[in-house]
């Protein structure tokens, strides 16, 4: 091809030459004659009209003989208006609020343990017992000494509202009793303490101290206790979502280990942002009926943070990028049965998911683009369109 070009070249400039063997066109731009340069520029457009007749017909010959040189294959699609929803992708830790590890409340030895490690649990059942130390002879002990208050202070009382006695022999009875009940209760609600009891409906996950040990307040730990129903997810999502995940978006939730995979939502959006990394709190609640789910188990999250009901999506391997840093990927004109001609067409683009991406500006509804040898062609050629797909 480009020997054909200059010879052609060649010629026009020996035909332009022999045409004008008594003036060059230095001349007669030197000449300052305008009726000689228009004349002498329509000759040379007239040269230049047929030279690019002989060049196309030049080409469309060489496309004819040389393989090579035959018109581009390419595939197309139509592009057509669709969702398009935008996940983050983060990992997050399986918690529960409902995960206690049981303290004593009193001290002394660990008398009796009534359950074992997976047993099933309601609110208030006892879990134990802890030696008393003769709470209990003290409290019987109380008892006797309200009941006595208790019958001088009525016998007073009848006197009184008879008004029979003094006032103070009143107050003094009644004084007494009160003081011997608020002595009863304080010394039931201490002895309430020996009794290790269930602070929710759960499992019993660890039976921390034996039957038989000394237990302390704030040192010992009895009992792990969960209840695996009430189960969410906590992550840490970057500030710059802070105003696209909240309460309520859509979560598809994938818990590796398990092989499970499921759909959830977001349950709490913190409203602190961490100074240190600048990220807040979320809450995903997840189902966990056949109770296959455990604290502290990893999960990966993909929390809807974009949702577009009309979104042109291209393939990412199709778009290329000019000198300018401008993406642009090629559509088809002039389409006549299979043959079109290439046109470039600047586009501005979005988000990402997966293998296609978001496109904003530059192409519009039922455009036809090229997909399969987009890279081998260049705007205004001829292709030939060996597959028409509607979609992508």
């Amino acid at each position: 091809m480009k020997n054909i070009y200059s010879l052609l070249l060649i010629t026009l400039i020996l035909t332009s030459c022999d045409g004008s063997k008594k003036q060059t066109v230095e001349e007669i731009i030197a000449s300052d004659n305008l009726e000689l340069i228009r004349q002498k520029k329509s000759e040379l457009d007239a040269s230049a009209e047929e030279l690019s007749a002989q060049l196309k017909q030049l080409e469309e010959k060489i496309k004819e003989l040389d393989p090579q040189e035959k018109v581009p294959l390419i595939t197309t699609f139509t592009v057509k208006e669709a969702v398009f929803s935008h996940f983050v992708e983060l990992q997050g830790s399986v918690s529960t609020k409902q995960n206690l590890v049981i303290q004593p409340e009193f001290s002394g030895v660990l008398t009796r343990v009534y359950v074992k490690e997976g047993e099933r649990v309601s609110k208030g059942q006892l879990l134990a017992k802890i030696d008393d130390g003769g709470l209990n002879q003290q409290l019987a002990q109380l008892k006797i000494q309200s009941d006595l208050a208790k019958t001088t202070f009525e016998r007073q009382k009848r006197l009184w509202d008879q008004k029979i006695g003094s006032e103070i022999q009143y107050l003094q009875a009644k004084s007494s009793y009160e003081s011997q009940q608020q002595a009863v209760n304080q010394l039931e609600q201490q002895l309430g303490k020996t009794l290790v009891r269930a602070p929710f409906s759960g499992t019993i996950d660890d039976v921390i101290t034996e039957q038989g040990s000394v237990v302390s307040p704030g040192l010992s730990q009895l009992f792990r206790i969960v209840n695996l129903d009430d189960m969410y997810i906590e992550t840490e999502v970057p500030e710059r979502y802070v105003s696209d995940i909240i309460k309520g978006k859509e979560v598809k939730v994938e818990f590796p280990v398990l092989g499970k995979e499921m759909d959830a939502q977001v349950r709490q959006a913190g409203n602190f942002i961490n100074p240190a990394n600048r990220t807040f709190k979320v809450e995903i609640a997840i189902p966990n009926k056949d109770a296959s789910i455990k604290p502290n188990l990893t999960a990966k999250l993909k929390i809807n943070d974009y949702t577009n009901e009309k979104a042109i999506l291209i393939p990412q391997s199709i778009i290329s990028e000019n000198a300018e840093g401008q993406q642009y990927v090629y559509t088809i004109i002039d389409k006549s049965e299979n043959k079109a001609t290439v046109k470039r067409e600047i586009i501005e683009t979005g988000r990402t998911q997966g293998d296609y991406i978001e496109v904003l500006s530059g192409i519009k509804n039922g455009e036809e683009i090229i997909d399969e040898g987009a890279r081998s062609v260049k705007e205004g050629q001829e292709v030939k369109i060996l597959v028409l797909e509607d979609t992508k």
